[in-house]
């Protein structure tokens, strides 16, 4: 299919253009701190992301529309916070690759969500072992339930972002330990935090997919939790640039939450019971 290729060969020029606007940008960068390190490498990660999501568009799977969302979403905010430098001016390499980054992931979330060709394509569910006459073999296993709406799909996807989004400035503001040693409690609770997160929204979401109505209010609380923990810390350890860099994404990725949960919602009631 014509429309397949085309995102796949897309979703590889992404990837490619992650990695090498975020090289480009540790390059021209002015200093090369920890925080910044860890910044990069992170965003780094999203290539492997791409890569997976090539994986799911290649296998025709139903979760590649709400990975790519979260994926594109997270990576403009991801590179965009590396290009501003602390003083000064980006350099014109850094933002014109950056342009060139957000043109790749909007078209990436246009053929995700808009040309019926892909979403035709993306119905598959992944496969497991299942008991034949003929015995063990691997099927796609079609679930009993009634299928999941894509936005229910989209907010589990986003949710588990939060941990990874609170462990990164986390682990920047680690290096402030040796000027603010009073904090090191601070850190050690957002440790657990970011990763009491991802279990708490593991069980929310795991819920949510079996269509249990309280299960968006608790991923509500949850995502409310996220942000008055993070937020403050980020502002307190890292500063107002920090917040900036570091906390935004996570607003980014709960306000996506907070949506597909509203329209998850306004799905449900418009089927009849």
């Amino acid at each position: 299919m014509t429309a397949v290729r085309t995102l796949t060969w897309l979703l590889i020029a992404t990837a490619v253009a992650t990695a090498g606007v975020e090289i480009l940008n540790y390059w021209y960068a002015p200093e090369h701190g920890f925080g910044f390190a860890v910044r990069t490498g992170w965003a780094l990660l999203r290539t492997a992301g791409w890569l997976i999501l090539i994986w799911h568009v290649r296998r025709g799977r139903a979760a590649a529309r709400p990975l790519g969302l979260i994926l594109a979403v997270t990576t403009v905010f991801a590179v965009g916070r590396l290009i501003v430098p602390r003083t000064g001016t980006p350099p014109t390499s850094g933002v014109l690759g950056f342009a060139l980054l957000t043109a790749l992931c909007l078209s990436v979330v246009v053929l995700l969500y808009r040309h019926p060709g892909v979403q035709a394509h993306l119905v598959r569910h992944p496969a497991k072992i299942v008991f034949t006459r003929e015995g063990l073999q691997v099927r796609e296993a079609t679930p009993k339930r009634p299928p999941l709406a894509a936005w229910a799909i989209t907010a589990r996807v986003a949710a588990f972002t939060y941990s990874p989004l609170m462990l990164v400035p986390a682990l920047i503001s680690v290096s402030e330990l040796r000027h603010r040693p009073q904090w090191l409690l601070a850190v050690i609770f957002w440790f657990m935090i970011g990763i009491a997160a991802s279990y708490a929204v593991l069980l929310a979401t795991f819920f949510l997919l079996r269509d249990k109505p309280w299960a968006g209010r608790l991923l509500l609380w949850i995502t409310a939790g996220v942000l008055i923990v993070d937020l403050p810390l980020c502002y307190l350890l890292l500063g107002v640039d920090g917040l900036i860099r570091d906390g935004a994404p996570l607003v980014a990725a709960a306000a996506l939450v907070t949506y597909a949960l509203w329209r998850f919602s306004g799905t449900r009631q418009a089927v009849p019971a």
